[in-house]
């Protein structure tokens, strides 16, 4: 039980936040231009009291910025919370209200209090002409979650990273929640971390080699206000993208909630007894408490000057992330804090690598300029304790920085926008892509090499949780974000997709038969290309999100995946755990440096040099060379007419057909072995829209 009183002594100002210390438990906080500090305790989530108020001393709890204290007698489970005085001159920047309860920004477990609304939170009175000007002195502890002194103690059972190298990794991104919160995940957890435990054996036999998890820091799922206009259900956070503390695992994603430290815990150690690693989509960029108009939950009334990037008047906040904040990422103390996140996940979660969203935010100083040499990315990247993470940019922000083959240096992988993009545009006809097309299969030397990278660099997708689902791909030829609520507003309007004569389900034979190939065209060339391959969970048996390409406020059964699709759509699932083990089977296409000469020839239909010039070239071959006979015929029709490549012979014994996208199930792919054998051992024939993989064999 935590004693309501225990004696209080100075503490100690490191490590940042609430740490055991012998008999009792130390906090620390930052705050520079604070005046005053004080930590409450709470007996409960929802208490408006607290069961302490403990004023620390400027004199006796303040090193440098830095505010400290030592309680006796707390125990693991404690709640807590801070109000920190200072001036309230939004004018200047500074926003201090010590009538709003204040999270620690680095709690390690916050305490969920159900359906919070933001509106508790503001530091101002909503209803004053002055907006954010006012200053409201109405006490919000009962409505904020307070911080919890969480538990660490977990049995690893000698759990250690599993280090795959990225040449042999394939990568599944996934929502927690959404994965198995259907009643047909047939998950005794269902939407939890233990529920993704449950459904590893299928994400094992798959053949991925990593889960790319969208966020699990802590965030608010009910501070959307919108309304779906289509069935009047309240709009909620789904993705996550805003988040509240950089420690906190989402309580909401654990069977039992005080327990979701441990129960993420258990989804590490479990994955990686199933040899796939775990890869954490991070928010760095900014955070949940908006612009000038928005909550004050934690950085705000902490020191609003030092964690944010401030307009050139102070009152308002640069926003390079669309979100209303910009996270003030350069300054070293903020730079500290996020690499204390980042260590703190790989030590104590033993997290295998991060995908950083919006990450060209993170290379901007306080007025927006892009460095050169950004200390941050290269902290990151040079840091002792994150050597062998896996680091993965968006390399791209809200405020115009595109810089997919330019992100920092050598140890950042990035997401592959332009694969993304000319893949396809290729499959949908579009006129001059043959070059780009191969480039793109090839591992893009044309983005990466002059910048010293290789093509294990190049995060390879089609699709990903922003956008389109795969299927939706080749069924919308335009957005559908009515439900949404912003008019259809929100959202990318250019998809680069088709519909092949329908907008959205169609009944006709010949429209679900070419959209059936071009599922599998986008698979195949993902899975053969140089590079990292990424797949959207779903994709394998094309789950639809009724074209919505922006379903971030959907928690519903738009985005949920729907498991009854894994029997009706078997066929497809066996084709893509087939690719994947394609490509393990041959090192050829898994190299972490770009082809030779020697490695690879191009060959048009008519089996001469490709006319790379030729703005309606559509079909496209190659003969690609790794080592003991490791050699494979690729072939690519993207014309809506079939041709006849004439194709060299392998260097010893014939092709045998092993993909063919244009042949029903089973006869689309072959096992190692059972290959189909040519007909014509010197030409073979491509379907419209189209593809063949020969691979050689005695």
């Amino acid at each position: 039980m935590n004693r309501p009183t225990g004696e209080i002594r100075a503490g100690e100002p490191l490590p940042l936040g609430v740490h055991p210390r012998g008999m009792g438990v130390n906090f620390s906080v930052f705050s520079r231009h604070a005046t005053g500090v004080v930590l409450e305790l709470y007996a409960g989530a929802r208490d408006a009291t607290p069961s302490r108020r403990i004023a620390l001393d400027p004199h006796l709890h303040r090193t440098g910025d830095v505010w400290h204290v030592w309680v006796e007698g707390l125990q693991p489970g404690q709640l807590y919370g801070y109000r920190v005085h200072g001036p309230y001159r939004p004018q200047e920047g500074h926003r201090f209200n010590p009538h709003r309860l204040l999270i620690d920004p680095w709690a390690t477990a916050i305490a969920p209090i159900g359906e919070w609304r933001f509106s508790a939170a503001l530091g101002y009175d909503p209803e004053s002409p002055d907006k954010d000007l006012s200053f409201s002195t109405i006490d919000n502890a009962a409505a904020m979650p307070k911080a919890v002194f969480a538990d660490e103690a977990f049995d690893w059972e000698g759990d250690e990273p599993l280090r795959v190298p990225w040449w042999d990794t394939v990568i599944y991104e996934t929502h927690v929640r959404g994965f198995t919160v259907r009643e047909n995940a047939g998950v005794e957890h269902p939407g939890t971390y233990l529920g993704l435990v449950e459904k590893l054996g299928y994400l094992q036999d798959l053949g991925v080699t990593a889960v790319e998890l969208m966020p699990v820091f802590e965030f608010n799922e009910d501070e959307l206000d919108r309304r779906d206009p289509l069935s009047g259900r309240r709009l909620r956070n789904y993705w996550g993208y805003n988040p509240v503390g950089f420690f906190a695992p989402k309580a909401s994603y654990a069977s039992t909630p005080p327990d979701a430290v441990r129960e993420f815990k258990t989804l590490v150690k479990t994955c990686h007894r199933a040899g796939i690693e775990v890869i954490l989509d991070v928010v760095f960029n900014h955070t949940a408490e908006g612009n000038e108009l928005g909550p004050t939950l934690s950085f705000r009334g902490l020191d609003n000057t030092i964690f944010y990037a401030l307009s050139e008047g102070r009152r308002t906040y640069r926003d390079d992330t669309g979100t209303g904040n910009t996270l003030n990422a350069n300054h070293p103390v903020v730079r500290d804090l996020i690499l204390q996140a980042l260590r703190y996940w790989v030590i104590e979660m033993h997290v295998d690598g991060f995908r950083f969203d919006l990450a060209s935010v993170l290379g901007r100083d306080e007025s927006g300029v892009l460095l050169a040499d950004a200390p941050l990315l290269d902290r990151i990247a040079e840091d002792p304790i994150l050597r062998e993470t896996k680091l993965v940019a968006e390399a791209w922000d809200a405020a115009g920085a595109y810089q997919v083959g330019s992100f920092s240096e050598r140890r950042w992988a990035e997401w592959n926008g332009h694969y993304r993009d000319d893949v396809r545009r290729f499959w949908r006809g579009d006129p001059g892509l043959l070059g780009a097309f191969a480039s793109r299969l090839c591992g893009s030397a044309d983005i990466y090499q002059g910048s010293g990278k290789g093509p294990d660099s190049s995060i390879n997708f089609v699709t990903c949780h922003d956008g389109f689902t795969l299927n939706d791909l080749v069924s919308y030829a335009r957005k559908h974000n009515e439900a949404n609520g912003l008019d259809n507003r929100d959202g990318a309007d250019e998809n680069w997709s088709a519909n092949y004569g329908v907008e959205g389900e169609s009944g006709d034979t010949g429209i679900r038969a070419v959209r059936a190939r071009q599922v599998k065209n986008l698979l195949l060339t993902l899975l053969v290309s140089r590079g990292v391959p990424m797949l959207l969970a779903g994709d394998e048996f094309r789950r639809s999100q009724g074209g919505n390409n922006n379903a971030y406020c959907q928690d519903n059964e738009t985005s949920w995946i729907d498991w009854t699709l894994l029997e009706a759509r078997d066929g497809l699932h066996r084709f893509v755990r087939g690719l994947i083990a394609l490509r393990r089977d041959h090192p050829v296409l898994r190299k972490a440096a770009f082809y030779t000469p020697e490695e690879i020839r191009f060959f048009g239909p008519t089996g001469d040099a490709p006319a790379w010039s030729d703005p309606e070239g559509r079909s496209l071959g190659c003969v690609v060379r790794g080592e003991a006979g490791d050699e494979l015929c690729l072939l690519f029709n993207a014309a809506a007419e079939p041709v006849r490549f004439p194709v060299p012979g392998p260097s010893a014994g014939r092709w045998g057909v092993a993909v063919d996208t244009a042949a029903d199930p089973p006869n689309d792919l072959f096992a190692p072995g059972d290959a189909r054998a040519l007909e014509d051992a010197t030409s073979c024939p491509v379907g419209p829209r189209s593809a063949v993989v020969l691979a050689a064999h005695g």
